[in-house]
């Protein structure tokens, strides 16, 4: 006996889905190149932005480059030091 794939199940794709913060996104742009402190759900980080995408964020802290997904930020501040 053998398994055969029905048609309609081989066109089937997975699809990403993000929830997207419009508000978030244009507000971490506006501070790239800034220096900040960014708590998330497992840590907190204190780096510089290096660049802000619709679902992540790109720290740099020392030589460690750190990808945040937006969705795991807890708060966000500006490093005053």
């Amino acid at each position: 006996m053998y398994y055969r794939q029905q048609p309609e199940a081989m066109s089937i794709s997975p699809q990403y889905i993000t929830v997207v913060d419009p508000f978030v996104v244009s507000t971490l742009q506006s501070v790239i190149g800034k220096t900040l402190i960014v708590e998330t759900v497992r840590d907190t980080i204190r780096g510089d932005l290096e660049d802000v995408k619709p679902d992540h964020i790109v720290l740099t802290a020392g030589d460690s480059t750190f990808f945040v997904r937006i969705q795991q930020i807890v708060t966000i501040m500006p490093d005053l030091d």
